[in-house]
């Protein structure tokens, strides 16, 4: 597997791998990403800003796409709980993970986490956080096999709360 930057000429698999995450979460009665979230705009800005990633299988078939960040996420500002790092440390933030749906279960999200993890060691950054849907179980038993702490809650810039995990990298 590699992990590449995103493109425009990426988009359709891209939205195409969201809309069947959207589908799976749907079918698992989890109020995420249903009400036209992530969509084709929010897609665009992620490759713009060049925080938009891909996982290619060996044969360079798109089998994943994530969102990986260094700035600072203004829904972070205010959790309740504690982060483990300070605020006004750097922090790595993946959002927008979706596996495509023949590849989920073989080890693809671990593969992102690592990837995105070795560059914040690189790079000397302290932590990566990310947050996820409450109902979300497969995500959270994922965070805590991969060592992220649960942290507490945050609240959505529409308001929805979700699940806030922290690890020091």
């Amino acid at each position: 597997m590699n992990l590449v930057k995103a493109t425009k000429k990426d988009l359709t698999s891209i939205m195409t791998i969201i809309c069947d995450a959207q589908e799976y979460l749907k079918e698992q009665n989890i109020d995420q990403w249903q009400n036209d979230y992530p969509n084709t705009d929010i897609i665009i800005n992620d490759i713009i800003n060049k925080e938009s990633y891909l996982v290619k299988s060996n044969s360079d078939n798109v089998i994943a796409t994530a969102m990986f960040s260094t700035r600072l996420e203004p829904t972070y500002k205010v959790i309740d709980g504690k982060w483990i790092s300070s605020n006004s440390d750097r922090y790595g933030v993946i959002h927008r993970m979706a596996i495509a749906k023949k590849n989920r279960r073989s080890g693809v999200s671990k593969f992102i986490f690592k990837a995105f993890e070795m560059f914040l060691k690189k790079n000397k950054i302290k932590s990566m956080r990310i947050d996820t849907h409450i109902d979300n179980l497969g995500m959270q038993n994922l965070l805590l096999k991969l060592n992220y702490n649960y942290c507490g809650i945050i609240s959505l810039e529409n308001g929805d709360l979700r699940l806030a995990y922290e690890k020091l990298i």
